[in-house]
């Protein structure tokens, strides 16, 4: 039996479990000392993506963690598919709009949660192409076996 799950990935998402509390901590305090000065629809914009990251990010470590420890694809797919299309638009929309009178700080932690993303869209892309193409071999496999078992004139 091979091992599916991917060591890079899961260091990835071991680090990021014990590094999203910090960058949420830095968020929060620099939104709270910057909030007076931003327009009404950017504060608006700040705190409903704050919730959303939250609420995502829990989510999406849980999916990663189960997908990739239990070699899981469709806890894997759903973990890519939070991080790509959520997550990291909603990072970069943060780190590169300037509007949101972004302070070095922040930005700072922005950059190594993007990285955090960005690696992990990359590993479990080629996590789950690995284990879909093993698991499809296998089911090939045992469709053989059970045909052979079947046949008129077998044992």
């Amino acid at each position: 039996c091979e091992i599916l799950s991917s060591l890079p990935l899961q260091m990835s998402l071991y680090f990021n479990v014990y590094f999203f509390p910090f960058w949420w901590l830095v968020t929060v305090a620099i939104l709270y000392l910057k909030y007076p000065t931003l327009s009404d629809y950017y504060k608006f914009i700040l705190v409903t993506i704050m919730i959303l990251v939250s609420l995502t990010e829990l989510i999406r470590l849980y999916l990663g963690y189960v997908g990739n420890l239990l070699e899981k694809v469709p806890e894997l797919a759903g973990f890519w598919l939070l991080t790509l299309l959520l997550q990291l638009p909603v990072i970069l929309f943060l780190l590169f709009n300037e509007d949101l009178k972004i302070h070095s700080l922040e930005r700072a932690v922005h950059i190594i949660f993007a990285a955090f993303l960005a690696f992990q869209v990359v590993a479990a892309f080629f996590t789950l192409k690995r284990m879909v193409n093993t698991l499809a071999a296998r089911f090939r496999l045992t469709e053989f076996h059970r045909l052979e078992e079947q046949r008129p004139g077998h044992g």
